[in-house]
């Protein structure tokens, strides 16, 4: 019964080699791919205040005020801080999506999609930018303002703004 085993160690030789040679051929690929990590964080207080449920508000969406509001979360899931969000009115809809990547004092550094769509802008269609993202808060602001306000797909400054809590 034993001796049969032994007919087979040519190929279990080769299929050791050949699982060798698929490690070694997949190492590039494996060491380019992306590291996540947490943010790098540069001010405690307020990593701590970005953490969590806040408003979100476009402009040129409802009223204006805080009343028509959507919402913006981060949170914080294996090392990676996730901000997603969504305000939506009759006239539109902004929504967020990607990761938080750094965390000052007055500013925080988003990577990720922002995607827009206003009813008299753009011709009512959706723009997308999907790329890296500055939001900052400036003077007494209780909002941070996302500092690429140009609108890619129109002639039109977006003021996409997140509410402290």
């Amino acid at each position: 019964m034993f001796k049969h085993i032994w007919s087979f160690r040519p190929l279990l030789m080769l299929t050791g080699k050949l699982v060798r040679l698929l490690l070694i051929a997949s190492l590039p690929a494996l060491i380019a791919m992306p590291v996540q990590a947490n943010p790098q964080i540069k001010d405690d207080a307020m990593a701590q205040r970005l953490i969590g449920k806040h408003a979100l508000t476009l402009q040129w969406l409802g009223t204006g005020t805080l009343r028509d509001a959507g919402s913006a979360e981060v949170t914080a899931e294996n090392g990676i801080w996730h901000l997603t969000g969504r305000q939506q009115t009759k006239e539109g809809y902004v929504t967020l999506d990607g990761r938080v990547t750094e965390v000052d004092a007055t500013t925080f550094a988003f990577t990720g999609k922002i995607i827009t769509n206003v009813s008299y802008i753009n011709q009512g269609k959706d723009c997308l930018r999907d790329g890296d993202f500055t939001f900052a808060k400036k003077a007494n602001r209780k909002y941070w303002r996302l500092q690429q306000i140009d609108n890619p797909c129109d002639e039109a400054a977006d003021y996409v703004d997140i509410y402290l809590r």
